[in-house]
């Protein structure tokens, strides 16, 4: 990695123009320099549009058709020529010091390939006790083997939103192109798949903002079931076709899927299908294995 390298900002939005100015000033205003932000509108209806032209030549524009986050997430990895990739939401914002912080974790760890910190949340619709978590240690983790085992719980000390994910450039070659398929939350794809080939840092500092509000897809909805469950199976799905060697894990995740189903009875056409295409290429132990833990799932509390 050079002394200073270059670092993509990739915006993925869809119809958050009352968000995007804020978003796009946040990464342009960093106190790291050498810098490219790349915007990705995803077919927006609203003004997105006109706000991304007055840009000009300060960001790189991408207008697409509309066709999901892991679309708009391929593009903008396309056209970016970063060997540090962060990734931000339309409707959140960066610090105005991340970009040097991050920068500064990969130069001093030259064998990580990832780098996840946690947010800081605002809105008006935030329960405190789901804010409550592990913050656990700063530093380099290895989770290779626990996704290989498909043993991931209590290994990160939070969960990693879109906005809080930065990666070497020459991990998510690996990754990306994603499939298409993973329309909302494709960061949770990223995310395990980066856990599974190389290790990373955890930098407990609040890096970014993410709003909270009427239109977010998932962050604290916990009354969307068949949202969760569309997630689990889409994520467990393409993990298994594209890396098969964390089996494991994408079972784990397809087992918690169909728990949930059972449990809360939300299963959409949608998540049938995955469902029963992922069991029609997997053997019979495990199979098994899936639906011990599908039944542990159901009734856990």
């Amino acid at each position: 990695m050079s002394h200073t390298p270059l670092v993509s900002i990739l915006i993925n939005n869809y119809n958050y123009g009352h968000f995007l100015a804020e978003a796009i000033d946040s990464a342009l205003n960093q106190t790291y320099s050498n810098i490219e932000v790349i915007v990705v509108d995803d077919g927006s209806t609203d003004d997105s549009r006109s706000i991304i032209a007055n840009y000009q030549q300060k960001i790189i524009p991408i207008l697409k058709e509309n066709g999901g986050q892991a679309t708009a997430f391929n593009q903008g990895f396309a056209a970016s020529r970063g060997e540090i990739i962060c990734f931000l939401d339309s409707d959140d914002l960066f610090e105005p010091q991340k970009i040097t912080e991050i920068v500064e974790i990969f130069q001093q760890n030259p064998e990580i390939g990832w780098c996840f910190h946690p947010l800081n949340y605002v809105g008006d619709q935030i329960d405190s006790q789901t804010l409550e978590i592990n913050i656990g240690t700063e530093g380099i983790y290895d989770l290779r083997d626990s996704i290989k085992q498909g043993k991931l719980k209590g290994k990160l000390p939070f969960g990693t939103a879109t906005s809080a994910i930065c990666c070497k450039r020459e991990l998510l070659e690996k990754l990306l192109p994603m499939p298409e398929a993973i329309r909302i939350t494709s960061d949770d794809y990223i995310k395990y798949l980066a856990l599974g080939l190389t290790s990373g840092f955890v930098l407990l500092k609040e890096l970014a903002i993410q709003r909270i509000h009427g239109n977010n897809a998932y962050t604290f909805k916990l009354d969307k079931t068949d949202l969760r469950i569309n997630i689990l199976c889409l994520t467990a799905f393409w993990m298994k076709t594209k890396f098969p060697q964390f089996e494991k894990f994408s079972n784990n995740t397809l087992a918690l899927a169909i728990g949930l189903d059972w449990r809360y009875g939300s299963r959409t056409q949608e998540n049938s299908q995955l469902i029963q295409d992922y069991i029609a290429s997997t053997s019979i132990f495990s199979l098994i294995e899936i639906y011990l833990r599908a039944t542990y799932y159901r009734i856990k509390p």
